[in-house]
């Protein structure tokens, strides 16, 4: 478990892509920068989805785990 202190639960289980990314995309807007957001999918194809996403955007990802079919990932705003 992560010692980062998490500002906002989002959760997208049921949704698929592209659902995950833009409901990420339109949350971390919500909050300020170097907050964290915890995103709860279960959709396999996120894991991918995220990972360019981090990458196109910028922003950091603290964590991601998966455990009985749920995908976790800790995303910290840095822009």
């Amino acid at each position: 478990m992560s010692e980062n202190k998490i500002t906002k639960i989002l959760d997208v289980k049921g949704l698929n892509c592209p659902l995950p990314i833009l409901k990420t995309k339109k949350a971390i807007n919500e909050i300020e920068v170097g907050e964290i957001i915890e995103v709860l999918a279960t959709d396999p194809g996120s894991v991918n989805d995220f990972q360019a996403w981090i990458e196109s955007t910028g922003h950091e990802l603290v964590e991601s785990a998966e455990e009985n079919g749920i995908f976790r990932y800790l995303i910290k705003k840095t822009k």
